[in-house]
């Protein structure tokens, strides 16, 4: 492994050069992987794995929507592309990316194929740290793994076909067979990471839910709109508080960001927007951190677990989302967005 500097703290990192595909590829080479769900992760990470030149299989629900969007691309039924049950019993690697509400309602079956040896691999560990309210305990004879790309499936996809990676973190909550580290990284290098960090369960859902309520999703549309209320209240135009607050951010600033740094960017804006941003920055930071203390309380309780399995849970949640999603989709913020990417240059 790599000890990479973080700002003064070492950490243990494993790159594609250290363990490159040829390895993965030896160290998987009499394994069948079955990636068991179609939804936000299994396409990305299965067909990686498939060019990749992995052996790898599909299980899915036959006749929904995700089924039919394995079939095309390039999936084929009795072949690669099965039923759950039919592809757990084929694997020795089953790849359980099913929703978190799905994790729970297939457990039995699932768990039914797996014998000793096997590994059951997440991209998440909501189902077995919370595993007092999920059911998932899995048996003591297999190994238990994860590797969580920190993006969602499509962007794993999108970087791999332009030769690139998406960071991920690995994790192992139960080594049985005593070879699920050289597993868990061939996996992590087989889906497409650019370099893998390591965790564990517990530590990786209480991050991924605090950053999906916090700066990743929920807070960022909590700030987005707070600016763009405050804006229109004081007399600016849609266009003007749309830009200021979403289009710059998105399409100017966080590239720079992402591309060299926070204070690179800083150091190539004007001198009224370094100084404002500096001045600012700490009076957001010192109001917002008893809001992220408390939402990680939240997290590390189970209260959000909770509250996900209750509503995930629900027959008719598909239809309440949507209804919420209509909600944001019909503000006057994310109307303005859209009018606003349609006036952006071809090619953007």
């Amino acid at each position: 492994m790599a000890i990479i500097n973080f700002g003064g703290v070492k950490e243990n990192v494993v790159t594609r050069e250290e363990f490159p595909l040829k390895k993965a590829l030896q160290t998987l080479k009499d394994e069948t992987i079955a990636v068991i769900g179609y939804g936000v992760q299994g396409p990305g990470q299965s067909m990686n794995l498939r060019d990749n030149g992995f052996r790898v299989i599909v299980g899915q629900r036959k006749g929904g929507q995700s089924w039919e969007r394995a079939v095309k691309d390039g999936w084929v039924e009795g072949k690669t592309l099965f039923e759950i049950e039919e592809a757990c019993s084929r694997a020795t690697i089953i790849q359980f990316l099913l929703s978190d509400a799905g994790q729970i309602a297939s457990w039995p079956v699932v768990k039914k194929h797996l014998s000793p040896g096997k590994a059951l691999y997440f991209s998440h560990g909501f189902g077995v740290t919370y595993h007092a309210q999920t059911g998932i305990v899995p048996p003591k004879n297999i190994d238990v793994i994860l590797v969580a790309p920190k993006g969602s499936g499509t962007s794993l996809r999108r970087l791999f076909l332009k030769g690139q990676g998406l960071n991920s973190s690995y994790a192992i909550w139960q080594d049985a067979t005593g070879n699920a580290r050289d597993r868990v990284l061939a996996l992590g290098i087989g889906v497409g990471s650019g370099y893998l960090f390591e965790t564990d369960f517990r530590k990786e859902v209480y991050s991924d839910l605090t950053g999906e309520r916090g700066i990743l999703m929920g807070a960022l549309a909590g700030l987005f709109e707070a600016q763009y209320q405050v804006l229109r209240k004081m007399g600016h135009s849609p266009s003007e508080a749309f830009n200021e607050t979403v289009e710059e951010l998105t399409q100017s600033l966080m590239p720079l960001v992402a591309e060299n740094g926070m204070d690179w960017m800083y150091a190539n804006t004007s001198v009224t927007a370094q100084r404002g941003a500096l001045d600012w920055k700490g009076r957001f930071r010192d109001a917002t951190t008893p809001l992220f203390e408390e939402l990680y309380e939240s997290v590390a309780s189970g209260k959000e677990a909770a509250r996900v399995i209750a509503e995930g849970s629900k027959p008719d949640y598909r239809k309440s989302l949507e209804k919420e999603l209509d909600t944001l989709r019909k503000s006057e913020l994310w109307m303005a967005g859209t009018e606003v990417r349609k006036l952006r240059p071809k090619g953007q």
